[in-house]
């Protein structure tokens, strides 16, 4: 069954047996989320058990033995297993014959992206809940349910153009949700006018994570998104620009005084924006945020003047953010 149908399969009861697999890793883990809360644990620390394929694999006789463990105080116990992909023969020595005979109070979900090699267990006795890359018709149904339970409703033609935006990303288009919810208040209606004006288009919201990846101090994450932008025409000066951008904008919702709203009046920004700034900032603290502020500002003017090149003006300011 694809994602979307996950819902009205558990309303109608729990199977023994998940495969979620594919690669959007949002509906993965909504639908880990929703066979989790159908299972009703009042005790998760004793009957919700995660485990990771690789460890499992030596020892599979053992992890196919204790699915039959009992759970503690709860109708079920709930065991997550991740990237698994045994081959043909471990499939049907070990967790065959569970599936055949499987712990009624047991419910195993097996968790994978996709990318490993072994059987195919999409064709064994087990559930299979695909999480891969929905087509534009299922995306939009599944956005308009989206909306829907954060109080919106959206036009059609809004919902194919924030599909275009977010690369049909879902983990982004449910982000959006959450910002227009917030923008418009519970019984708003998105329109075409409103995705236009509010939600971040492809590029710039890569822009986003790339200055995001800043904040949260993962370099490897900045590079990765880096080198993707910079397949897309970007270059080490937009990349100074932007996080120079965007540091100059922390420092002036840190320094504007006056409500969100107020204070996204008086700068140009939507106060959803600022809310999210200010956040940010009394993460870092304000006086970090100036500091780096300042740095880059010095480290563009240097590019600029031909005191540093493109690439060593970023790498300088890469290293303050990073190990500065």
């Amino acid at each position: 069954m694809k994602f979307v149908q996950l819902a009205k399969s558990l309303s109608e009861g729990l199977s023994p047996v998940y495969l979620v697999e594919g690669e959007e890793a949002y509906f993965r883990d909504h639908a880990v989320a929703d066979i989790r809360a159908r299972c009703g644990l009042s005790q998760p620390t004793l009957n919700d058990v995660r485990a990771e394929g690789d460890a499992v694999r030596g020892n599979l006789a053992g992890f196919a033995a204790d699915l039959y463990a009992a759970p503690f105080f709860d109708a079920y116990r709930l065991v997550r297993l991740y990237e698994f992909y045994p081959t043909e023969r471990e499939w049907e020595n070990f967790l065959a014959p569970y599936c055949e005979n499987p712990c009624p109070s047991t419910v195993l979900v097996i968790v994978n992206g996709g990318k490993g090699k072994g059987a195919d267990l999409r064709r064994k006795k087990l559930v299979y809940v695909d999480c891969g890359r929905e087509s534009a018709d299922m995306l939009s149904r599944w956005l308009v349910g989206t909306m829907r339970r954060r109080g919106l409703s959206i036009d059609g033609d809004a919902a194919s153009l924030m599909i275009l935006y977010c690369a049909s990303d879902a983990a982004r288009m449910a982000g959006e949700a959450d910002k227009l919810a917030f923008l418009l208040g519970k019984g708003g209606r998105v329109t075409r006018e409103t995705v236009e004006e509010h939600v971040a288009k492809d590029v710039e919201y890569r822009v986003y994570e790339l200055t995001q990846a800043t904040v949260r101090r993962r370099a490897s994450q900045f590079f990765v998104i880096l080198h993707d932008l910079m397949e897309k025409g970007y270059d080490e000066n937009a990349a100074l620009a932007s996080l120079t951008a965007y540091y100059r904008t922390l420092c002036e919702c840190a320094d504007v005084r006056g409500s969100n709203a107020e204070a996204a009046a008086a700068l140009g920004l939507k106060p959803y924006a600022v809310q999210k700034n200010r956040e940010t900032v009394a993460s870092l603290g304000k006086e970090r945020v100036h500091e780096l502020y300042t740095s880059l500002y010095g480290l563009t003017c240097a590019a600029r003047g031909g005191g540093y090149s493109k690439a060593g003006a970023l790498s300088a300011a890469l290293a303050k953010i990073f190990f500065g």
